[in-house]
């Protein structure tokens, strides 16, 4: 389904094309699955659970052999691990960033799902890292929400363009918008408003 899905589009995609590409029957098919819509879901929540395993898998690496590693370390870690999993699955990260989004409102609420348990994952981090650095101000719950959008945004341009080989070398520029956006908040309302 995520390699059909990532050559046609999901609205082209066809039971045919599924059971070709898996090689099966299409009574094998619709034993396992009602439809095109649940086999998709099945497939798109099964390539987001790697991707966040791989995210974890990175980060523990990362603390392996030390005390707890810096902060900074353990973001940069898991920013990797997403990267580098979205471009070693390219198929997934194109079903996942652009065509899930075309293929209903139940993957739209998959989709939206991922994207808040990002925002959480970035929330439990960044809570875990100011005991280490005391300068860091504490932040607005929306801050989350704005950087996970912004690096499905930087992500996504690349991968709707066919270049999700240059995934890993966002590494950096992801890492600088997640501490821009939570380091550098004012530690004062502007008087102004803005």
């Amino acid at each position: 389904m995520i390699a059909a899905t990532a050559e046609l589009g999901y609205a082209q995609v066809m039971v045919a094309d599924v059971v070709k590409r898996a090689r099966v029957s299409r009574k094998t098919f619709y034993v396992h699955f009602a439809d095109k819509e649940e086999c998709f879901l099945a497939a798109n929540d099964l390539g987001v659970e790697q991707m966040f395993t791989r995210i974890a898998v990175e980060v523990s690496a990362a603390a392996e052999g030390q005390d707890g590693p810096d902060a900074v370390v353990r973001l940069r870690a898991g920013l990797r691990g997403y990267l580098c999993f979205l471009s070693d699955e390219p198929e997934f990260a194109r079903t996942f960033l652009v065509e899930g989004l075309a293929a209903g409102p139940r993957a739209l609420e998959r989709f939206e799902a991922a994207h808040r348990r990002f925002a959480d994952l970035t929330r439990r981090w960044y809570e875990r890292a100011l005991p280490e650095h005391e300068g860091w101000p504490a932040v607005p719950p929306d801050a989350y929400t704005a950087i996970v959008g912004a690096l499905h945004e930087l992500v996504t341009v690349r991968v709707r363009g066919g270049r999700t080989a240059e995934l890993p070398t966002l590494e950096d520029t992801a890492l600088r918008i997640h501490l821009a956006l939570l380091t550098g908040w004012p530690t004062k309302p502007d008087p102004g408003g803005r």
